[in-house]
């Protein structure tokens, strides 16, 4: 993996399909632009922080694994396991649905242009999403080259 393919990695974890759906959302519930902008610094300046603290935190405890690891310093095994545990059976489950229905949502718009796509193709869709890219994602396990 080079610099570039690792920063947009990095730059599409974070970033996320978020960022086609929220800002209908902060426009509607701030009711003018310019406090919507107001928000979204905001928000930009507390995620800012956030990067700072993590950085640091990544610096002191120089072990790999991330979140893992800093809590398994911090406050022992039992709670690191049970922070991995929550990560691998709800966030990214999670996040993928978001993901795959927010993709759906999306592609299924301009075949319904003058409405909103019914809700059990876009749900179809995202399972159809899902499921090709386990099943991408489990030849590519086996398709690697063992030299």
């Amino acid at each position: 993996m080079t610099l570039l393919n690792g920063i947009t990695v990095i730059v599409g974890s974070i970033i996320g399909s978020g960022i086609f759906v929220s800002p209908t959302g902060v426009l509607k519930e701030t009711g003018s632009v310019n406090l919507a902008l107001v928000v979204w610094t905001v928000s930009g300046v507390f995620s800012m922080v956030g990067a700072y603290c993590y950085s640091e935190l990544g610096c002191m405890i120089s072990k790999s694994g991330a979140d893992y690891a800093y809590i398994m310093t911090t406050f022992g095994p039992f709670l690191a396991f049970i922070r991995l545990w929550i990560e691998c059976m709800i966030v990214r489950p999670c996040s993928q649905a978001i993901v795959a229905l927010t993709f759906s949502l999306y592609a299924l718009k301009p075949f319904f242009p003058t409405c909103d796509p019914p809700d059990e193709s876009v749900r179809l869709l995202a399972v159809c999403c899902i499921c090709k890219s386990k099943l991408c994602f489990f030849f590519s396990i086996f398709s690697l080259d063992k030299t």
